[in-house]
């Protein structure tokens, strides 16, 4: 059987997907994942079928976060609206790439920024599986995680739903309805996609620990939250010999990354964290990535990073520093140490409130007050605090014994068995 698995965005969004797709393909299936080109080789290295999507995601992030300034939950929410009209220019085209992509496939599995794939599933009869990596189903238990981070009261927090699901859906209805009319659908009622996907029952998976957010009493039973998505380092991966001597040379280092995130302060964030570094007496590696860090020339207790995977490099360290990307805190959490949360735009906010309620970070630093003094103090009471260290550590077990990947295989055989 032919499962396609279309997803869109950066790196994060993208590489629990392949795991996925790795599951599904140890389990016996054919999984093509549908995704940007950029991803192309992490597709096909680990022996999966890819096929293009549409799109830039770096030009996306780029242009959504020259509209958007970190910070507070009003700039998190023009975020949401800003990626929401981002991405409304490539809708016919997601909805045409998956029409073609899904010819002779069994099922789709679909990320949120692929409504459109949906609808070129519904239209050719093929089952639809919605698999998010945040939790965006409406709920009393928290708000809504791409624009709010802390709970508002069980109204509240179910209005923060409503409110922004709407509001995207009005933003995208002058698309999405005639992608629905040329594929011979039914328009969708005003109330929007997560709605629809109600009404008519489909199978939702979330892709996250219920650890991390337990599910709530509220969903409906068809929501099955699977777990993690972790995929780890193919087994051909080989750290770079400068690497391990640094590693080698001393304590474990700090890491710092921000991941996909664009930071139009890239070369003063390195200052603040070089000096932040050196007055908490921490060797550091800072990974470059997307412009979140500069490549300036750094002291020999500071290591430069294009990349390396997380699950390999993380355990390794004393702590980790990041934007509270939805993947860059789950390895985290895996690898069992504690992390320091400095949240850009989007659900990031969300992530790091979810990481202080566990214990296992001091309290975040908003990426528009970071000082050096502010990251010295939270490397220094990371390192220093036993009790949230042992916190992190036992966490990090319980994640690692979960099985994300086996229980979603397991959601998506039982799907398809309906449908036979």
């Amino acid at each position: 059987m032919r499962i396609v698995i279309m997803t869109s965005g950066t790196r994060g969004d993208v590489q629990p997907y392949i795991a996925l797709g790795l599951g599904l393909h140890r389990a016996g299936y054919h999984v093509c994942v549908l995704t940007h080109d950029i991803f192309k080789p992490m597709v096909m290295q680990y022996g999966l079928e890819f096929a293009p999507l549409t799109g830039n995601p770096r030009e996306m992030v780029e242009k959504v976060s020259t509209q958007s300034s970190p910070g507070s939950e009003e700039n998190a929410l023009r975020f949401t609206r800003s990626l929401a009209e981002v991405s409304k220019s490539n809708q016919v085209a997601l909805a045409k790439d998956a029409q073609h992509t899904l010819t002779g496939a069994h099922l789709l599995l679909y990320s949120p920024l692929c409504f459109a794939g949906s609808y070129a599933a519904e239209a050719l009869d093929i089952p639809a599986i919605f698999a998010p990596l945040q939790p965006v189903l409406p709920t009393r238990a928290f708000p809504y995680p791409m624009s709010f981070s802390r709970s508002l009261g069980g109204i509240g927090n179910r209005l923060t739903h409503t409110f922004v699901n709407v509001s995207i859906w009005q933003m995208m209805r002058s698309v999405m309805q005639p992608i629905r009319r040329d594929l011979g659908l039914k328009p969708l009622p005003a109330s929007g996609s997560i709605s629809w996907l109600y009404r008519h029952r489909q199978p939702i998976m979330p892709g996250y620990s219920s650890l991390v957010v337990p599910r709530p009493a509220d969903w409906p039973d068809w929501v099955q939250v699977a777990g993690y998505w972790f995929l780890d380092a193919p087994q051909n991966w080989q750290p770079p010999a400068s690497l391990l001597d640094f590693l080698a040379a001393g304590e474990p280092p700090v890491y710092i990354g921000f991941g996909s995130m664009v930071n139009r302060k890239a070369e003063e964030t390195t200052y603040l964290i070089v000096k932040a570094l050196e007055r908490s007496k921490q060797r550091g590696i800072i990974a470059t990535g997307w412009g979140g860090l500069s490549n300036a020339d750094l002291p020999d207790t500071i290591f430069k990073l294009d990349e390396a995977p997380h699950d390999w490099l993380f355990p390794r360290m004393a702590a980790v520093i990041h934007h509270a990307g939805a993947g860059t805190t789950a390895a985290g959490l895996r690898a069992g140490v504690p992390s320091i949360l400095l949240p850009f735009l989007a659900d990031q906010p969300f992530w790091t409130e979810r990481v202080r309620l566990l214990g296992v970070s001091p309290q975040p630093i908003p990426r528009n007050s970071l000082t050096a003094e502010k990251l010295a103090q939270a490397i220094m009471t990371t390192i220093s605090d036993q009790a949230m260290r042992t916190r992190a550590a036992e966490l990090g077990r319980h994640i690692r014994a979960e099985d994300g990947v086996g229980k979603a295989v397991q959601v998506v055989q039982k799907v398809l068995a309906s449908h036979i």
